[in-house]
């Protein structure tokens, strides 16, 4: 039957070959965006002059453009100021720049949400402005920002897909290769791909509760 010949050997391979670069990708522009973010979101939060606003205007403008126009940006805008990228490099400038943005704002909402008791207790026995950022603020910070990173990680992954456009060999442009086949192997296929989303992600969620109770 055709839909067996969906799962030979050549095509499940290749089909994990795509998700090879689809979590190299993800992994990357994770690590890429967290620090941007942390340290976006950081500086937000502690309201330095004319440098804040502008990264605050680099945000909100990131955050309401469409990821996929990013993308385009990255790949086909960027080579005429003499910046060339290839898929990849593209892929994760675009990651990083968009999901960047929208987790400097889980990181300045997150050190916001601490009670200025705490901040104003922590000043008054004696500890820098500094000091009290980094072991009262941010610690405290963090626990309340695992729910949402966790959750703009998954969404950086499923994003991935959306570098077909511009032909980065991830899971999704080659399951599309592999449909293209046959149009018997689109359940199948498409079937694969879903339980291998769904994998990485429900294990993101898993680890996420983990870490969470342990900093309870």
């Amino acid at each position: 039957m055709d839909i067996l010949h969906a799962f030979s050997v050549d095509n499940m391979r290749f089909i994990l070959e795509g998700f090879y670069m689809t979590l190299k990708v993800a992994l990357i522009s994770i690590l890429l965006s967290f620090l941007v973010g942390c340290v976006v979101g950081t500086v937000r939060y502690t309201k330095i002059p004319i440098v804040s606003p502008v990264l605050g205007v680099a945000v909100e403008l990131l955050r309401n453009l469409p990821l996929l126009l990013i993308i385009f940006f990255a790949r086909f805008a960027l080579p005429d100021v003499g910046i060339k990228l290839g898929p990849m490099n593209a892929t994760i400038v675009a990651l990083t720049l968009f999901e960047g943005a929208m987790i400097a704002e889980i990181v300045r909402s997150g050190l916001i949400s601490i009670e200025k008791g705490q901040i104003e207790a922590a000043r008054s026995s004696g500890l820098s402005y500094v000091q009290t950022l980094w072991h009262i603020v941010i610690p405290q910070g963090l626990r309340r920002m695992v729910p949402p990173l966790v959750s703009q990680f998954i969404s950086l992954l499923k994003d991935t897909s959306l570098a077909i456009v511009i032909s980065l060999p991830e899971l999704m442009h080659h399951a599309k290769i592999v449909i293209g086949q046959s149009y018997s192997y689109t359940l199948p296929i498409l079937f694969v791909v879903a339980v291998l989303y769904f994998a990485v992600n429900y294990a993101l969620s898993l680890a996420a509760r983990r870490f969470e109770a342990r900093m309870v």
